[in-house]
């Protein structure tokens, strides 16, 4: 262990004057989230690194050989907000010659991991610094197992649920970073003065618990997802939809909702999948906004996984993308869990494809009121985040955002709203006509 005050040297040492140099930090970027805190470095070449605790206060020290103390070393510790839920402070500073050392002051004793991912595209080298708390809290797990407690006591309460201990607020989606354009005149959403249903009745009695819906907006953090011409993101996007649509449900007692990420940051493909089905989840949501090679691609579209290859090319070819996520969004493959990996690639039921279809259809023919269908059926392919083998699972393209009308349609609030109340019926179709589903 160094000493505190052997942390930063100063930098203005002599011994330091003539230390050289060979690569900068193209950027450096800090994703923070209740789940764990990213802090991401960039560079054209390959990173060589060391990291070590330092106890009295809790830090993690970080060792760059090889690279400059540029602008993107100098402003990481501006990006550190005060709201970061692990990491307090950052130190950036020349430790020894051709050595920088960028120290984060911890909040609480964490479980770091510190890989690098080779480059994707136009990222060049990344060094991921993954700091996770070491005793991790479930929040989203608790706050199911206690709707369902109190539901089976006749407590359950109305209006929307929280989610990681945040208050459900459809109309204010905070921490999405995307600013809409104004909304056109105000539209009322399908039946305003609708009210929620009753839980679905089962041979004369209640449901046994809720219906949980697992809702995954695509992409976060280091992903942006497919980018529109006026810069439109869509990890922000889905996210604001995924937010009203978990707020349309809610409002319905039948059903609890939780959201594979509810900010900013990014999730591998795998997480998803296990959260949904540690959830014991009755149906499975993954929502997107793809781009396509051609500008003229247009309409909605639904998916459901395929056994037997894609139902056409575009279908192929929106999973190759949508399935390198991990990639782009970086995972640390050592610690990836094996068995969640078989699950993945071979242990998909025909039972659970055949209700995704089913689902799938019932919320395909909600979205062709909204937007125009890029197809009028469910297609099917190899989609990695619909493999839970015991979960019907859909992916919703709610449009291209690499059209530029429909990512002015995806920029507006009025259009956001009309797609969560859209899939919200269909969801709610499906359960009215198969009450059975929910599991006891």
């Amino acid at each position: 262990m160094l000493a505190s005050s052997a942390l930063l040297p100063w930098l203005g040492s002599p011994l330091l004057a003539h230390a050289a140099v060979t690569s900068p930090i193209r950027a450096a970027r800090v994703w923070p989230a209740n789940e764990y805190t990213r802090v991401t470095f960039e560079s054209a070449a390959a990173f060589k690194y060391q990291h070590f605790f330092v106890k009295d206060p809790e830090r993690l020290v970080l060792d760059l050989e090889n690279v400059e103390l540029g602008d993107a070393l100098k402003t990481l510790a501006a990006k550190v907000g005060n709201d970061d839920p692990y990491v307090k402070s950052v130190r950036v500073g020349i430790n020894r010659p051709n050595v920088v050392r960028v120290v984060l002051e911890l909040r609480v004793e964490v479980l770091p991991q510190v890989f690098a991912v080779p480059p994707v595209g136009d990222i060049g080298h990344r060094l991921m610094l993954d700091i996770y708390p070491a005793k991790p809290s479930d929040a989203m797990l608790a706050l199911l197992n206690e709707d369902t407690a109190a539901f089976g006591r006749g407590e359950l309460r109305d209006g929307p649920a929280a989610v990681a201990g945040k208050p459900a607020d459809p109309d204010k989606p905070s921490g999405a970073t995307l600013t809409t354009d104004k909304p056109t005149p105000s539209e009322s959403p399908k039946d305003p003065g609708k009210k929620p249903e009753a839980p679905a009745v089962i041979a004369g009695k209640k449901s046994p618990r809720p219906f949980v819906v697992v809702l995954d907006p695509g992409h976060g953090g280091e992903d942006p997802g497919a980018i529109g011409r006026r810069g439109t993101m869509e990890k922000d996007i889905v996210l604001i939809i995924s937010r009203l649509l978990k707020g349309k449900l809610d409002s319905d007692t039948r059903f609890r909702v939780a959201l594979t990420r509810d900010a900013d940051y990014f999730v591998p493909l795998h997480q998803r999948v296990q959260r949904a089905r540690r959830l014991k989840a009755d149906l499975f949501i993954s929502v997107h906004a793809d781009a396509f090679i051609y500008p003229q691609a247009n309409g909605s579209s639904v998916f459901a996984l395929s056994e037997r290859g894609a139902t056409s090319t575009a279908a192929k070819w929106i999973a190759s993308k949508e399935n390198d996520a991990d990639l782009i969004g970086g995972i640390n493959i050592n610690t990836r869990d094996q068995g969640l990996a078989r699950i993945l690639l071979d242990l998909s039921t025909t039972a659970q494809i055949n209700d995704s279809l089913k689902v799938g259809r019932y919320v395909l023919s909600e979205l062709g009121e909204v937007n125009r269908l890029h197809k009028p059926v469910v297609e099917q392919a190899g989609f990695a985040v619909l493999k839970a083998p015991d979960i019907p699972s859909i992916l919703i393209e709610t449009a291209f955002i690499s059209n530029p009308e429909e990512e002015r349609k995806l920029r507006d609030s009025t259009y956001q709203v009309k797609m969560a109340d859209a899939i919200a019926d269909g969801v709610r179709t499906y359960f009215k006509k198969n009450p059975a589903l929910a599991r006891a």
